[in-house]
């Protein structure tokens, strides 16, 4: 599927609340999915970056260079965050502002309530990295990107690096 880029006005909508789990949902779950995987680097992606506003995201930071704590590859429909933290101030980049990464204020630790692809409600706490990437995703569902995040546009936005 096509990914949105910055500053394409449907990144800006709040999602929906997903409330049929049927075939058409677990067709575009897959889709959505084959969508991140061709993108460079993607450990999330959510549903609004391919102009589905609808609040689901996928997230897997399990393939890290470096071995971070997670919960593997994780479909997360209607996510709630319920409890954080402590903060932490770490670099994003993301598939809809491909020329940019810059630094971000999040939470370090999180309670997460989602349903899984089937409607199943799951509880998660996480940390780190996997929290970063979840609250990025989240973020997607509320219409922010995370340079509405940055403290500093002048001093915390870096031109990407190019991948091989």
């Amino acid at each position: 599927m096509e990914i949105l880029v910055y500053p394409d006005e449907q990144l800006k909508l709040e999602s929906q609340p997903v409330e049929e789990f049927g075939q058409q949902f677990q067709d575009f779950i897959d889709r959505l999915e084959q969508t991140r995987l061709a993108g460079p680097g993607a450990v999330g992606i959510a549903a609004p970056q391919v102009g589905q506003p609808i609040r689901a995201v996928i997230v897997d930071v399990s393939r890290m260079k470096r071995p971070v704590a997670n919960h593997g590859h994780l479909v997360l429909v209607n996510p709630e965050i319920t409890e954080w933290e402590g903060y932490e101030t770490g670099r994003e980049g993301c598939l809809s502002v491909p020329d940019y990464t810059g630094n971000v204020i999040r939470a370090r630790q999180i309670v997460l309530q989602a349903q899984d692809r089937h409607g199943k409600i799951h509880r998660y706490e996480m940390e780190g990295f996997e929290a970063r990437a979840v609250q990025h995703e989240i973020d997607h569902l509320d219409g922010l990107l995370f340079i509405d995040r940055v403290v500093s546009r002048r001093s915390d936005i870096f031109q990407r690096k190019n991948y091989k």
